[in-house]
């Protein structure tokens, strides 16, 4: 039986445009045991070309991988919160820009919109990390959010630790057992995993 069969999830992508391609990836996996994933875009990946894709690449890779329109706006996301979408919602990746604007309570875009409206609802934010200062200026963001009740991590490491030693990254792989976690509020365990 799928892992993840009924299981509501909203991906929330900001935009890292080089980890796209792994995200867009791991939401055909949970496609696939059968989670219904609806994604909610950062303005950016759909307005900015980058060498990793133009923002109509992106638009279809997305709205094909998950089988369902794409939130772009604020007004898109909102009512998720009132109605009652999602059981997690998954910020898949998570930039440096967006942990620190989480754990400011800043609300600007579709992405932070996703997870006030779940934070309200006292439900499962499931954050995916990768940033070049996770370890550096924007550690403090990171260890105010370890510390938030209904916010949990995929797995993370040092993607580089001596061209980049203030680097994390989260391991993609661990997704489905790290939702399959939150939903019962837990972290999946280990939270720190070393790059091989």
């Amino acid at each position: 039986m799928a892992r993840l069969s009924g299981v509501r999830v909203g991906v929330a992508m900001a935009a890292s445009h080089c980890n796209l391609g792994r995200a867009v990836a791991t939401m055909k996996e949970l496609v696939d045991e059968g989670a219904h994933v609806t994604p909610i875009v950062s303005p950016s990946i759909l307005s900015v070309a980058t060498r990793f894709g133009t923002p109509d690449f992106w638009r279809e890779e997305i709205a094909h991988s998950s089988n369902h329109e794409l939130l772009v706006s604020i007004p898109d996301v909102e009512p998720s919160g009132p109605q009652h979408w999602f059981d997690v919602v998954l910020v898949m990746p998570c930039t440096g820009n967006t942990l620190a604007k989480i754990a400011n309570a800043i609300n600007d875009s579709p992405v932070t919109m996703a997870v006030k409206a779940q934070l309200r609802n006292g439900r499962a934010v499931l954050l995916a990390i990768t940033s070049n200062d996770l370890l550096g200026m924007n550690a403090m963001n990171l260890g105010r959010l370890l510390a938030c009740r209904n916010i949990y991590f995929v797995p993370f490491g040092q993607d580089d630790p001596v061209n980049k030693p203030r680097s994390l990254d989260a391991h993609l792989e661990l997704v489905v057992a790290s939702i399959e976690a939150a939903m019962q509020g837990l972290q999946v365990q280990p939270l720190l995993v070393p790059w091989k």
